[in-house]
């Protein structure tokens, strides 16, 4: 009696159990896939004190890792560079400039109820070389941000980000920026 007990709760099992895991997994390729994207971004900073409004030019890589999805720390690694006026003319190119070369990691995330737009977390460090003084001066970099990323398709997006910028001996400073991705 309880092996025909048996025989019978198994199948249920196994439909339920497959249905919620079918419903939960994405696409195969989603899911273990890897893929590349190319961003450029640009922006303004934001210094303080006085909030006076700076060039931010940002280019990079970046590297999903399809098995890092459910990794909690993040899922790309990037490589970006960024110009960044720190003259008295705002957004044109003056003497004083800063140069970024940042390793970051990226964490993306779906929203809900949506599949056009996700967010995502990333944290770059790196070092920053201070052009403008008889010497080239080269400190820390750090930085954190949160945006959202729209999707026309699967290969191009635009980027939305407001992010945290700290070098040392440097005020801190944000940075509002929009951009482009190509992926593939």
């Amino acid at each position: 009696m309880q092996s025909i007990r048996r025989i019978s709760i198994a199948p249920a099992l196994l439909l339920l159990l497959g249905g919620t895991a079918f419903a939960q997994e994405p696409a195969a390729a989603d899911a273990f896939g890897t893929s590349n994207d190319l961003f450029v971004m640009f922006g303004s900073d934001l210094v303080r004190p006085g909030l006076l409004p700076k060039a931010n030019y940002n280019i990079g890589l970046g590297h999903t890792f399809g098995f890092l999805k459910k990794d909690p720390f993040g899922d790309e690694l990037t490589f970006a560079y960024t110009y960044e006026n720190a003259g008295s003319h705002g957004f044109l190119h003056t003497d004083f400039g800063s140069h970024t070369e940042a390793l970051g990691l990226m964490k993306n995330f779906g929203l809900p109820h949506t599949k056009r737009v996700t967010g995502y977390t990333w944290i770059q460090g790196g070092l920053t070389s201070l052009t403008g003084t008889p010497f080239v001066e080269n400190r820390y970099y750090d930085g954190e941000a949160l945006g959202a990323i729209i999707h026309f398709n699967d290969h191009h997006s635009i980027w939305i980000q407001e992010s945290y910028n700290k070098i040392v001996t440097i005020p801190w400073y944000t940075t509002a920026s929009i951009g482009y991705t190509r992926s593939w």
